[in-house]
């Protein structure tokens, strides 16, 4: 089964916590704070599986986690890091955020290796703590909690060529006769169901990939029958071959077949529908009426395009066509299709305030990823660990912007969902 959009759940790990730990060795009367750092949670990456041609794995298994870093040890001995993990993908595979949709990364280079999520570092031990005023701290850091997000693997093939078309026009056959490729044929309506991709012989001059795309009919764009799952697919490509049926053998007219192609691709995106395109006329063999050809030919001439009469059944015409198509990708500049926003932004952790301050039902609450990593270090049975946190909360500028908003001693401050009682 050919598998081309997943969303999975990805976690780098956790960050392992720092140790609360003291000296303790013969002769030594009063040794001082040894506790070690936790480990840093593992990294999760992407990474290009050259064998691999499909997303059906993803189907299976939807959540993928890091290993976590291990907590610190007394005699100020380190955690370990956690593992990285790498998830394997196909060549030609896009990674967005889910909520944003914003791409994270393109895979479409052979050994292309991502980072995608960053993992948490390990929290700090109470020996880093020590100050010549607090020599016995009694709170260490926990480790930060790694990075989450769902995520879109979405797989656009990587080829030269799309072969676009109606269902039943031919293009599974040019497919067959001009690579390696066994698609599969028969005479009815959406015989194919999965892109088919191939590389064209030598004998036809320079090799090179070409994709037959499941049927587009009209409605397309908008998810009417297959081809919007498979339109994706040819947005990489630098040259489209519109295959039509001109033998009006089902009561098809070849001209209308363009337009409602073109009017889908268009819908889909305005640049795949200013994508270089040639048509091929094909079942030449069979033409009932020349008419419906010249009428076509006729349309090709207004529109500047080139045109190429040819029999896939019969091999006519096609050695002619597929040598100009090598002749013309030489022209035609490799193009980054796929654009990242902000490459930079694809490792750092979302933008984000360090912390905000509102007033409900007479309780100030104070939360953000600055104020929850800093309650993370704090413990709340001793002294000195208190007096660390009300000066980092000094220095974050919360006490005054608290007194800004009319706190007063006694109050309710709930910061990142403790409870405490302001004093002056």
């Amino acid at each position: 089964m050919f598998t081309d959009y997943v969303k999975i759940i990805a976690k780098a790990g956790n960050g392992g916590n720092g140790a609360i730990s003291f000296r303790r060795e013969k002769y030594v009367a009063a040794g001082g704070p040894d506790g070690g750092d936790g480990g840093k949670g593992g990294d999760v990456y992407f990474e290009v599986d050259p064998d691999a041609n499909t997303l059906i794995d993803f189907r299976y298994k939807k959540k993928f986690k890091a290993e976590n870093g291990k907590n610190g040890e007394g005699a100020r001995r380190f955690g370990k890091s956690g593992e990285d993990l790498i998830i394997k993908v196909p060549i030609g595979t896009i990674i967005k955020d889910a909520k944003s949709e914003r791409v994270l990364a393109d895979l479409s280079e052979k050994g292309q290796k991502v980072l995608i999520l960053h993992g948490g570092r390990g929290g700090k031990g109470n020996s880093n703590f020590a100050t010549a005023t607090r020599q016995a701290p009694r709170f260490a850091q926990d480790g930060e909690t790694g990075e989450e997000k769902e995520l879109i693997l979405e797989l656009k093939l990587l080829a030269d060529v799309g072969l676009i078309g109606f269902p039943n026009v031919g293009k599974s056959t040019l497919l067959s006769i001009v690579t390696d490729a066994t698609p599969k044929i028969a005479n009815y309506h959406f015989t194919t169901l999965d892109p088919n991709l191939g590389v064209v012989k030598k004998e036809y001059g320079d090799s090179f990939v070409i994709a037959d795309i499941p049927g587009i009919i009209e409605g397309a764009s908008e998810g009417t029958g297959l081809g919007i799952q498979f339109l994706r697919h040819i947005e990489r490509t630098r040259l489209l071959l519109h295959v039509i049926d001109v033998s009006g053998s089902e009561g098809r007219n070849p001209v209308e077949d363009f337009y409602t192609i073109n009017k889908e691709l268009k819908k889909y995106s305005e640049k795949l529908s200013s994508r270089k395109q040639i048509i091929v006329a094909n079942k030449i063999d069979s033409m009932q009426d020349e008419k419906l050809y010249n009428e076509l030919e006729k349309l090709a001439k207004d529109k500047g395009l080139e045109i190429f009469k040819i029999s896939a059944a019969t091999n006519k015409g096609v050695k002619e066509l597929i040598q100009h198509v090598s002749q013309v990708l030489k022209t035609l500049p490799k193009e980054t299709l796929i654009e990242i926003e902000d490459q930079k932004k694809v490792y750092m952790l979302e933008d984000e305030e360090p912390y905000t301050i509102k007033k409900e039902n007479g309780n100030y609450i104070v939360d953000g990823p600055s104020v929850e990593r800093l309650i993370k270090k704090i413990n709340m049975d001793d002294n000195e660990s208190m007096y660390y946190f009300q000066k980092i909360l000094d220095e974050l500028g919360v006490s005054q912007k608290l007194k800004e908003l009319g706190v007063k001693e006694g109050d309710t401050v709930i910061i990142a969902g403790w409870e405490l009682e302001w004093y002056d």
